[in-house]
């Protein structure tokens, strides 16, 4: 698999987080001539001219945005409008700039917290902007489902403008943090911090009970490059995802074993679990004839590697 020989040049924003640096760590990433992934510093997606008068110096082939506010059930919910103005001003800046400098083809990566809280599952992409979306990460949500409209609106005109909708990534470059980090990252830090402390209780927020979905980060780098490969084949909205879903105590289960751990689970009931069931429909990426290579088990041993080896590192630095 080659990137088209005609995407001379790639622009990538959001270069620093997790998906970011999947893309740019990728194997087929050595096959772009020029692959661009601007700091904050360089670069202020909330500063429409920042955008513009960089694309319009460097020219892009393709534009990626990967760039985001994120955070998972606390974060979002203790910083709705941050959330939603921030994930709203970026995504229409990078589209609207990408457009006036007249770059033809953009990837735009959704959520797939864009879906109704009530949609039934698996969600399909002709289900979004249906119902009534999860309150915990409503502004997020309006923000992905605002700039992926704006994107068909782009293609009604002569772009090609597509929008991927992941559903919950992790893996290498993941976020961490205790108030901040996404369902697995938060799952392997707790049960990493379990083992360490000679196996205490670990939390669970809620029952346990509820689905997830979920696709190494690494593997949605490999599908977008595969896009840009395949780019007039791939449909204007598209969900990626593993097509597999487990529940939150599958998820903690697994992280303890593929971290050795022994400590028991404690269930707060007191705290959100958010929506009930969350996977989405693959149909359309399988019949494009790409799977993903990770599963979960092998996912969290990999991701739990990458965290022992982020804290070694820290210490190191201290």
């Amino acid at each position: 698999m080659v990137v088209d020989n005609m995407l001379n040049t790639i622009l990538i924003t959001g270069g620093t987080g997790m998906v970011g640096k999947n893309l740019i760590n990728h194997s087929q990433a050595e096959n772009c001539s020029n692959l661009i992934a601007p700091t904050r510093n360089q670069v202020n997606l909330l500063d429409y001219n920042s955008i513009k008068e960089f694309m319009q110096s460097t020219k892009p082939d393709l534009v990626i945005h990967a760039a985001g506010k994120v955070g998972g059930i606390s974060a979002n919910m203790a910083d709705p409008y941050g959330f939603l103005y921030e994930n709203l001003t970026m995504g229409m800046n990078v589209v609207h700039a990408a457009k006036e400098s007249g770059v033809k083809k953009l990837i735009n990566l959704g959520s797939s917290c864009m879906y109704p809280r009530n949609a039934l599952n698996p969600l399909r992409e002709q289900d979004l902007l249906t119902g009534e979306l999860e309150p915990t990460n409503e502004g997020y949500a309006i923000a992905k489902n605002a700039v992926a409209k704006l994107c068909l609106a782009a293609c009604s005109i002569g772009y090609s403008y597509k929008s991927f909708i992941p559903c919950n990534l992790y893996g290498y470059w993941d976020n961490f943090h205790p108030v901040n980090s996404h369902m697995i990252p938060a799952i392997v830090r707790k049960v990493y911090e379990s083992k360490k402390n000679n196996d205490t209780p670990i939390e669970i927020w809620g029952s346990g009970t509820v689905k997830r979905e979920s696709l190494f980060a690494e593997d949605l780098a490999d599908f977008i490059y595969f896009a840009a490969d395949n780019f007039d084949r791939v449909p204007n909205i598209l969900n990626v995802g593993s097509g597999v879903q487990y529940s939150i105590l599958e998820y903690y289960e697994t992280a303890k074993k593929a971290l050795d751990a022994k400590g028991e689970f404690v269930f707060d009931l007191s705290k959100p679990e958010g929506m009930k069931q969350k996977v989405v429909d693959v149909a359309e990426q399988t019949k494009l004839g790409w799977h993903p290579k990770t599963d979960l088990y092998t996912g969290f041993e990999k991701t739990y590697k990458y965290y022992r080896d982020l804290i070694e590192c820290q210490k190191q630095h201290l």
